[in-house]
Order: C-alpha cells, then structure tokens, then sequence
C-alpha cells in the first residue's frame, strides 16, 4: 500500500538483565496477551506512506498485524526513530538463518501499530542542501505525526528511539509533549560528559562545522557494532545491515554528529513530561552510567525507569541480546496504569 497524500510515584533504577526481566516479566505478559486478542489472524502487514515537510518528500513506512480495516478499534502506536548513520532500515532488517532481528515484526506481533520513518537525507526521503541536525528531525517528526493520526485516529504516540534517535524523540517530546505517550530511549546521551566515543568524534569538529554530509562506507558500518565490544553483535548482521544501507550511497548528513560534540543537552530533562526508558549496554562508549543518571534524577515524572543491559554495546537493537531491549522495551509500553496514591 502507497498512500502519497495521505506524574506517578514510581522510580525504578534498574541495572541488569535480572531485574529487569523481572520487573516488566508480569505486565508484558498480561498485556501481550490482551493486546494479541482482538488480532485476526497472525500475518504482519505493511503499507508505505509519504509525509512532506515543506516541500521535502519524507518515507514512512508501518507494520501491524492484518491489514487497516475500517471501524476496527485502534491499537497503540508505536514510532520508531532510527539514528545517525543508518536509515529506518535498522528496524526492519531480513538476516536469513541468524534469527529475527526485525523489531518492528515483534511489536507488529505484540499487538502494536509499529510506524519509522526515513528523516531527511536518509534513505528513500529527499535529499536537501541541509544537514539534517536534531532540530530538523523535530520538524520530520512534526510532518510524520500528522500522517499517522490521519491513518490511526489516534493523537498521543509511543516513540522508540536509538542514539541520535532517542535525541530526535527526545527534542519531539518537548516541542509537542500533547502528542506523546511513553517513551524509550536507547543509547542515549545528555551531556556527553566522559564519553569516549564522543571525545573521538569531536577532532572532526571543524569538518562537521563547514561540510553538511560525511562519509558512511562499509568500515563505518561495521565500527558501529566493533567500536566499544565486538562479540557483541553478529558480523552477518552487520554486513546485512552495510549492504541495504549503502543501496542509498556512502554518504550521510553530519548534523547529529555535530549537535552531539559541540550543542549538548539538546534535550532538557525538564522539559521531557512523560514516561520514560532510559536504556544502556553495558559497554556502551556513547555514555558514561553517571551522564545518564544525571538526565534519570531530573525527570520530572516519577514513572521512570533506567536499565543497563548486560553484554550489549551502543547498538541495542541489533545486538545479539537484542531479545533483551526488546522485552524491557515492551514491557515498559504495556505497563500497566497504576492506582492513585
């Protein structure tokens, strides 16, 4: 399908798988189920879809069980945010005989409405002069939601986002707080502060100042998932992922990498009202433990949540514990409301 026009008192800092699992392990499995039982049938459809944004033609791309029907009650949307190197592709990648590393098939099975989108410059999305930095993600955001309530009917959104992704939902959520529900935010950074990978990064910075685009081969690819812990993540994912990201060029926009060295907090915790999952791999190098503890404590909603998860690096989602982001990631989406106190 081508569509062209169209405050709780809970605090919970969990650190490990254990605690983890168990903590969401009674909720994700009442709230699965519930969601899985007005599901006909067990086919996960997909539909293309266009937003603009001005005159910026912008991909988005949806999964659900069964096709859209008329009438039908809705189901939670869930919006996933890819990151700086990568298109939304990372969400829905195909790895023959390594397992199933397409997160939108599982929260499309779980019973949610699962939407991406590719922001500008990535992708299938139109290509500009710009250089697609976290404030531009905002407004492919802004075109992107109006798109989906006209599809769903519905107005308040989750959003799953990863690296810069988790930044671009995060700046989302703060600009348009009456369209967001729960949030999950993977390998995400506040400060910077103590971060290797972004020490690194910023010897570039005079490049990513005067140029608008980077390059983004093969290599690159491949560091994301060796950078901070190889072993953490398949090789055959890897070059999967390398090989339908590179049908869209060796090149992608330097913006993000800019914000994240030289214009952090892009998000102010503050000013983030809902629900939030804060998300780390162990061995992460893109945040110290304390950079994002410091963003935890100055939330303003007392449902939250931090988890650390045990052999996964910056790459949660396609890491080979991906099963693990995945169920505390549903787990926290299908929780259930809490009484008053």
């Amino acid at each position: 399908m081508t569509n062209f026009d169209r405050p709780l008192a809970r605090r919970a800092v969990i650190k490990g798988a254990g605690l983890g699992l168990i903590a969401g392990t009674l909720a994700d499995a009442i709230s699965t189920q519930e969601a899985h039982a007005d599901i006909p049938g067990s086919e996960i459809w997909s539909g293309e879809y266009w937003a603009k944004k001005g005159d910026v033609p912008l991909w988005m791309y949806r999964k659900r069980v069964g096709a859209p029907k008329q009438g039908e009650p809705s189901r939670p949307v869930v919006f996933f945010v890819h990151g700086s190197s990568v298109s939304s592709r990372a969400f829905d990648l195909n790895v023959p005989g390594h397992g199933d590393y397409s997160i939108l098939n599982a929260f499309a099975r779980a019973g949610f409405d699962c939407w991406t989108m590719d922001h500008e410059n990535y992708g299938k999305s139109g290509r500009t002069s710009g250089n697609s930095d976290i404030a531009s993600g905002v407004e492919d955001l802004k075109a992107a939601v109006e798109v989906v309530a006209r599809e769903t009917g519905e107005k308040k959104y989750h959003f799953v986002g990863e690296s810069s992704g988790a930044l671009r939902a995060g700046a989302f959520a703060m600009a348009a707080p009456e369209r967001v529900d729960r949030l999950v935010f993977a390998a995400f950074t506040y400060k910077g502060e103590g971060s290797p990978t972004l020490a690194k990064r910023a010897e570039q910075l005079d490049y990513y100042r005067s140029h608008n685009m980077r390059k983004r081969d093969r290599d690159m690819i491949r560091s994301i998932a060796t950078r901070d812990k190889p072993g953490t993540s398949d090789p055959a994912v890897v070059e999967a992922l390398a090989d339908v990201e590179l049908q869209f060029g060796d090149q992608v926009p330097t913006g993000t990498y800019l914000d994240m060295t030289s214009n952090l907090p892009v998000v102010k915790p503050e000013k983030v009202l809902s629900p939030v999952l804060l998300v780390r791999g162990e061995y992460d190098g893109i945040a110290t433990v304390a950079d994002i503890e410091e963003f935890f404590n100055l939330l303003p909603n007392g449902d939250r949540q931090f988890i650390i998860l045990p052999g996964t690096a910056h790459s949660v989602t396609l890491a080979t514990n991906r099963g693990l982001f995945w169920h505390v990631a549903r787990a926290f989406l299908t929780m259930p409301l809490p009484m008053a106190t």
